[in-house]
């Protein structure tokens, strides 16, 4: 299967605001190198429905594997599902099985509380609320206290993959990272691709990025499948200033990719420092 195309969204104006730094980008990296994928995109969006409806639009139609955090609850400022249902042109409708981990939870409540299970109350009919999803959406499980996140299949006439669409999860990450774990083992352990991608590259000192890029440029056209990058620093505590330069990609060809470069960089008028080899 071909590399598995994944975006990821989150919602909120707390992290736009910076009242709350964002966990999720990185953690999703991780979470993603760890089965051998990778996270093509990401956006953050506030709390603006016009916004969040045109984005759930885009990422819907891509093709791609999106995780949306945040959004999902069911107060005032919460918009994710009805964006999504917009997004869609589809209502908003409370999941049979939604119904049934909610009202689970609330039994759960009760009974720790010792007291009777009123489903009819203002508080849990607003619980319940937290279960009304898009017309046709799949529920998500929420290991942590039951109130689940739901899916909307991809748009796209050719999706990457078979269950391509967009994952929605709540904000909060000791609920979200448990859930875009559970997703990716249960629906496309297919595409993972562990110990398949190599990262191989050098520190290069004296180098400017603009002299290296005819090197980058033949080094991509002659070695198919790869990928070249660099990360320039002008203040790095033990090289200074320098440029990492390296390659991408399966590892048979990125070691071949790899010598070639090497071998025109020890031709040029630079320094050369320590080697650097990633696994995914």
């Amino acid at each position: 299967m071909a590399v598995l195309p994944i975006g990821l969204i989150i919602i909120g104006d707390e992290i736009l605001s910076g009242k709350r730094e964002d966990k999720h980008l990185q953690q999703v990296i991780r979470i993603l190198n760890a089965r051998g994928l990778s996270l093509g995109w990401a956006e953050y969006v506030g709390d603006d429905p016009v916004r969040i409806t045109a984005l759930l639009q885009r990422a819907l139609a891509s093709g791609d594997v999106v995780f949306s955090c945040g959004g999902i609850g069911a107060t005032p400022d919460d918009h994710t599902r009805q964006c999504a249902a917009r997004a869609l042109g589809v209502p908003l409708t409370l999941h049979p099985q939604a119904k049934l981990w909610i009202t689970e939870r609330m039994r759960d409540m009760a009974l720790e509380q010792g007291v009777p299970l009123d489903e009819n109350s203002p508080e849990n009919q607003r619980r319940l609320e937290m279960g009304v999803f898009p017309l046709g959406a799949d529920v998500i499980a929420n290991p942590y206290n039951k109130i689940p996140g739901f899916a909307c299949a991809s748009t796209h006439a050719q999706p990457a993959h078979p269950m391509a669409g967009v994952y929605f999860v709540p904000g909060f990450p000791v609920m979200a990272w448990p859930m875009i774990e559970s997703v990716l083992d249960h629906r496309f352990a297919d595409a993972f691709a562990t110990g398949s991608h190599q990262e191989c590259s050098v520190i290069v000192l004296g180098g400017m990025e603009s002299a290296l890029a005819p090197l980058m440029q033949r080094i991509e056209a002659d070695h198919p499948g790869i990928k070249v990058f660099s990360l320039p620093s002008v203040d790095h505590p033990q090289w200074g200033r320098h440029i990492e330069l390296g390659v991408k990609g399966r590892p048979d060809v990125a070691q071949r990719a790899y010598g070639d470069l090497l071998h025109a960089l020890r031709a040029m008028a630079v320094s050369l420092g320590p080697e650097l080899v990633r696994h995914h």
